[in-house]
């Protein structure tokens, strides 16, 4: 018997189930193909490395690294520099005072902050909230793209000028300054999909400056609002696997 049915990247074929790439468990019946994932969840292995990674200098200080959180399956995906002392203590990210910032923010748009999922370029503090180095940022590059690559969102929130200009980066896109391109949608092809980008300030960063917080707060009621209320009726609801159960097909959100 051979089947041969394309999921994402990996393919299952060359029963019985030794041979592929996930171990997967195939019958036939009067009604139905089941095809049972026996494998790890790939967002489970994910987290798992970034919790324990020691790929740079910056895993030495930290208490806990920070991998992400939030709707796995959103459309929009919020992108800050790296954790600070609250995010090290609690291993969640923006729980600090720029976190309640944040979510006032997300708030402000008629959203909650649970609707979207939220990382950082980097995943582990760096020592007295200094600013990632470059290659810091290389070190953990890889785990964000992964995320990305599981999310594939349709819009990307970057919060400060280190995760702005990583992404530009990133989309083949020109950076020059957060002053400059601040508020502004860019459209790219990030990972072989389609994308839309802006850049504002890190909440942080407006938490004691009365001019930046005022862009801040005019970015989100002006710009990410409606780009997030467009995008988000848009994006169809995921499915998921079969139902163990029952063999219907599930919506994931």
């Amino acid at each position: 018997m051979r089947i041969t049915r394309k999921f994402s990247r990996f393919y299952l074929s060359e029963f019985p189930p030794k041979y592929c790439y996930f171990n997967v468990v195939v019958y036939l019946d009067i009604w139905e193909l089941r095809c049972y994932f026996l494998s790890s969840d790939p967002w489970s292995n994910l987290e798992e490395e970034i919790l324990n990674c020691t790929k740079c200098r910056l895993h030495a200080y930290r208490r806990r690294a920070v991998p992400g959180e939030g709707n796995k399956n959103s459309a929009v995906v919020f992108i800050g520099e790296a954790p600070g002392e609250k995010e090290d203590e609690q291993g969640r990210p923006f729980v600090g005072p720029a976190g309640k910032l944040l979510t006032e923010l997300i708030e402000s748009t008629g959203y909650r902050r649970e609707d979207f999922y939220i990382t950082n370029i980097v995943k582990c503090r760096p020592p007295e909230n200094r600013d990632p180095e470059e290659d810091e940022i290389e070190a953990c590059l890889p785990y964000l793209m992964r995320q990305l690559e599981l999310i594939k969102p349709k819009l990307i929130v970057c919060l400060g000028r280190h995760s702005a200009r990583t992404i530009f980066r990133l989309a083949g896109l020109k950076w020059t300054s957060m002053t400059s391109q601040h508020g502004r949608v860019y459209s790219a092809r990030l990972l072989g999909f389609s994308i839309k980008i802006i850049p504002t300030y890190h909440p942080a960063a407006a938490l004691y400056n009365p001019q930046l917080r005022s862009a801040l707060e005019e970015d989100f009621k002006k710009t990410i609002k409606s780009i997030v209320a467009e995008i988000t009726e848009a994006r169809p609801a995921k499915k998921t696997l079969l139902d163990y159960s029952t063999g219907r097909a599930r919506s994931s959100t």
